[in-house]
Protein backbone atom coordinates (compact mmCIF):
# COMPACT_ATOMS: atom_id res chain seq x y z
CA UNK A 1 0.00 0.00 0.00
CA UNK A 2 2.81 2.39 0.94
CA UNK A 3 4.61 1.60 -2.33
CA UNK A 4 1.44 2.31 -4.35
CA UNK A 5 0.97 5.66 -2.62
CA UNK A 6 4.59 6.60 -3.35
CA UNK A 7 4.18 5.75 -7.03
CA UNK A 8 0.95 7.75 -7.19
CA UNK A 9 2.60 10.76 -5.53
CA UNK A 10 5.53 10.64 -7.98
CA UNK A 11 3.14 10.40 -10.94
CA UNK A 12 1.15 13.43 -9.77
CA UNK A 13 4.36 15.39 -9.23
CA UNK A 14 5.63 14.50 -12.70
CA UNK A 15 2.35 15.58 -14.29
CA UNK A 16 2.44 18.87 -12.39
CA UNK A 17 5.98 19.59 -13.54
CA UNK A 18 5.19 18.71 -17.16
CA UNK A 19 2.11 20.95 -17.09
CA UNK A 20 4.34 23.91 -16.19
CA UNK A 21 6.28 23.40 -19.42
CA UNK A 22 3.27 23.27 -21.76
CA UNK A 23 3.49 25.81 -24.57
CA UNK A 24 0.62 27.43 -26.35
CA UNK A 25 0.89 27.10 -30.13
CA UNK A 26 -1.28 29.20 -32.42
CA UNK A 27 -1.22 28.87 -36.18
CA UNK A 28 -1.01 32.17 -38.05
CA UNK A 29 -1.28 33.18 -41.69
CA UNK A 30 2.15 32.66 -43.35
CA UNK A 31 1.62 35.96 -45.19
CA UNK A 32 1.03 37.92 -41.98
CA UNK A 33 3.62 40.41 -40.77
CA UNK A 34 5.15 39.16 -37.51
CA UNK A 35 8.12 40.73 -35.73
CA UNK A 36 9.26 39.26 -32.43
CA UNK A 37 12.97 39.94 -32.08
CA UNK A 38 13.41 42.67 -34.70
CA UNK A 39 15.85 40.49 -36.61
CA UNK A 40 15.57 39.58 -40.30
CA UNK A 41 12.60 37.25 -40.75
CA UNK A 42 10.34 35.61 -43.34
CA UNK A 43 8.36 38.82 -43.87
CA UNK A 44 11.53 40.75 -44.69
CA UNK A 45 12.63 38.01 -47.09
CA UNK A 46 9.33 37.98 -48.98
CA UNK A 47 8.77 41.74 -49.12
CA UNK A 48 12.35 42.56 -50.15
CA UNK A 49 12.31 39.89 -52.88
CA UNK A 50 9.06 41.27 -54.31
CA UNK A 51 10.38 44.83 -54.17
CA UNK A 52 13.69 44.01 -55.89
CA UNK A 53 12.09 41.94 -58.64
CA UNK A 54 9.53 44.71 -59.17
CA UNK A 55 12.36 47.23 -59.56
CA UNK A 56 14.19 44.89 -61.90
CA UNK A 57 11.23 44.29 -64.21
CA UNK A 58 10.38 48.01 -64.35
CA UNK A 59 13.86 48.81 -65.65
CA UNK A 60 14.70 49.08 -69.36
CA UNK A 61 16.88 45.99 -69.73
CA UNK A 62 14.04 43.46 -70.12
CA UNK A 63 12.12 45.61 -72.59
CA UNK A 64 15.27 46.24 -74.65
CA UNK A 65 16.00 42.50 -74.69
CA UNK A 66 12.47 41.63 -75.82
CA UNK A 67 12.53 44.34 -78.50
CA UNK A 68 15.78 43.02 -79.98
CA UNK A 69 14.77 39.31 -79.76
CA UNK A 70 11.34 39.23 -81.41
CA UNK A 71 9.49 39.68 -78.13
CA UNK A 72 11.15 36.73 -76.39
CA UNK A 73 11.53 36.83 -72.61
CA UNK A 74 15.09 37.07 -71.22
CA UNK A 75 16.46 34.09 -69.29
CA UNK A 76 17.78 34.69 -65.77
CA UNK A 77 19.58 32.64 -63.15
CA UNK A 78 19.56 33.76 -59.51
CA UNK A 79 23.09 33.47 -58.22
CA UNK A 80 24.62 34.01 -54.79
CA UNK A 81 23.37 36.54 -52.27
CA UNK A 82 26.00 37.02 -49.56
CA UNK A 83 25.07 37.61 -45.94
CA UNK A 84 27.41 40.35 -44.71
CA UNK A 85 25.55 40.89 -41.43
CA UNK A 86 26.49 39.58 -37.99
CA UNK A 87 23.22 37.64 -37.64
CA UNK A 88 22.04 34.40 -39.19
CA UNK A 89 20.00 35.02 -42.33
CA UNK A 90 18.41 32.17 -44.27
CA UNK A 91 19.83 33.31 -47.61
CA UNK A 92 18.52 30.15 -49.31
CA UNK A 93 14.96 31.16 -48.44
CA UNK A 94 15.59 34.67 -49.78
CA UNK A 95 16.94 33.28 -53.06
CA UNK A 96 13.82 31.10 -53.40
CA UNK A 97 11.66 34.16 -52.80
CA UNK A 98 13.53 35.98 -55.58
CA UNK A 99 13.06 33.05 -57.96
CA UNK A 100 9.38 32.81 -57.09
CA UNK A 101 8.85 36.53 -57.71
CA UNK A 102 10.57 36.30 -61.12
CA UNK A 103 8.65 33.18 -62.18
CA UNK A 104 5.32 34.56 -60.96
CA UNK A 105 5.82 37.74 -62.97
CA UNK A 106 5.85 35.77 -66.23
CA UNK A 107 8.19 38.40 -67.68
CA UNK A 108 11.37 36.32 -67.59
CA UNK A 109 12.42 32.68 -67.74
CA UNK A 110 14.30 31.35 -64.70
CA UNK A 111 16.74 28.45 -65.04
CA UNK A 112 17.90 26.02 -62.38
CA UNK A 113 20.86 26.71 -60.11
CA UNK A 114 24.16 24.84 -60.40
CA UNK A 115 23.25 22.32 -57.66
CA UNK A 116 19.79 21.74 -59.13
CA UNK A 117 21.27 21.18 -62.60
CA UNK A 118 23.55 18.42 -61.29
CA UNK A 119 20.55 16.38 -60.11
CA UNK A 120 18.58 17.08 -63.29
CA UNK A 121 21.51 16.09 -65.49
CA UNK A 122 21.98 12.83 -63.60
CA UNK A 123 18.30 12.02 -64.17
CA UNK A 124 18.59 12.89 -67.86
CA UNK A 125 21.61 10.60 -68.27
CA UNK A 126 19.72 7.79 -66.52
CA UNK A 127 16.79 8.23 -68.90
CA UNK A 128 18.99 7.62 -71.92
CA UNK A 129 19.39 4.02 -70.77
CA UNK A 130 16.20 3.29 -68.88
CA UNK A 131 13.41 5.38 -70.41
CA UNK A 132 11.64 4.73 -73.70
CA UNK A 133 12.71 6.76 -76.72
CA UNK A 134 9.34 8.53 -76.80
CA UNK A 135 9.54 9.78 -73.20
CA UNK A 136 13.24 10.37 -72.48
CA UNK A 137 14.49 13.95 -72.22
CA UNK A 138 16.94 14.80 -74.98
CA UNK A 139 20.56 15.69 -74.23
CA UNK A 140 22.11 19.13 -74.88
CA UNK A 141 18.75 20.92 -74.94
CA UNK A 142 19.20 23.09 -71.83
CA UNK A 143 18.11 26.70 -71.79
CA UNK A 144 21.14 28.85 -71.13
CA UNK A 145 20.81 31.89 -68.90
CA UNK A 146 21.83 35.25 -70.36
CA UNK A 147 21.61 37.22 -67.11
CA UNK A 148 22.62 36.47 -63.51
CA UNK A 149 21.18 38.18 -60.44
CA UNK A 150 23.63 38.58 -57.55
CA UNK A 151 23.75 40.64 -54.38
CA UNK A 152 24.32 40.95 -50.66
CA UNK A 153 22.62 41.84 -47.39
CA UNK A 154 24.29 44.28 -44.98
CA UNK A 155 23.20 45.55 -41.59
CA UNK A 156 24.05 48.40 -39.20
CA UNK A 157 22.95 48.38 -35.56
CA UNK A 158 22.80 51.32 -33.18
CA UNK A 159 21.62 50.91 -29.59
CA UNK A 160 21.36 52.92 -26.40
CA UNK A 161 19.82 51.56 -23.22
CA UNK A 162 16.57 49.79 -24.02
CA UNK A 163 16.36 51.17 -27.57
CA UNK A 164 17.93 49.80 -30.74
CA UNK A 165 17.83 50.63 -34.44
CA UNK A 166 18.60 47.90 -36.99
CA UNK A 167 19.17 49.06 -40.55
CA UNK A 168 19.30 46.55 -43.42
CA UNK A 169 20.51 47.36 -46.92
CA UNK A 170 19.96 44.80 -49.67
CA UNK A 171 21.82 45.39 -52.93
CA UNK A 172 21.17 43.45 -56.13
CA UNK A 173 22.93 43.50 -59.49
CA UNK A 174 21.84 41.91 -62.78
CA UNK A 175 24.79 41.01 -64.98
CA UNK A 176 24.91 40.12 -68.68
CA UNK A 177 26.74 36.77 -68.69
CA UNK A 178 28.17 37.35 -72.17
CA UNK A 179 29.54 40.86 -71.75
CA UNK A 180 29.86 41.11 -67.92
CA UNK A 181 28.02 44.46 -68.13
CA UNK A 182 25.68 45.43 -65.31
CA UNK A 183 22.29 45.96 -66.91
CA UNK A 184 20.45 46.81 -63.67
CA UNK A 185 21.41 47.70 -60.10
CA UNK A 186 18.74 47.74 -57.39
CA UNK A 187 18.58 48.43 -53.69
CA UNK A 188 16.07 48.14 -50.87
CA UNK A 189 16.38 49.34 -47.27
CA UNK A 190 14.66 48.34 -44.05
CA UNK A 191 14.91 50.24 -40.76
CA UNK A 192 13.55 48.76 -37.54
CA UNK A 193 13.12 50.45 -34.19
CA UNK A 194 13.23 47.99 -31.28
CA UNK A 195 12.35 48.91 -27.72
CA UNK A 196 13.06 46.38 -24.98
CA UNK A 197 10.53 46.01 -22.21
CA UNK A 198 11.47 47.30 -18.80
CA UNK A 199 12.06 44.45 -16.37
CA UNK A 200 9.65 44.44 -13.47
CA UNK A 201 10.65 43.03 -10.06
Amino acid sequence: MLRSRSILALTVAALALSACGIKRVTRVDPESVTDLSGKWNDTDSRLVANELIGQSLNANWSREWAASHNGQSPTVIVGEFRNKTMEHIAVGTFVRDLERAYVTSGAVKVVASASERDEVRAERVDQQTNASAETRARMAREQGARFMLQGDVQAIEDSEGREKIVFYQIDATLIDLESNSKVWVGQHKIKKYIQRRRLTP
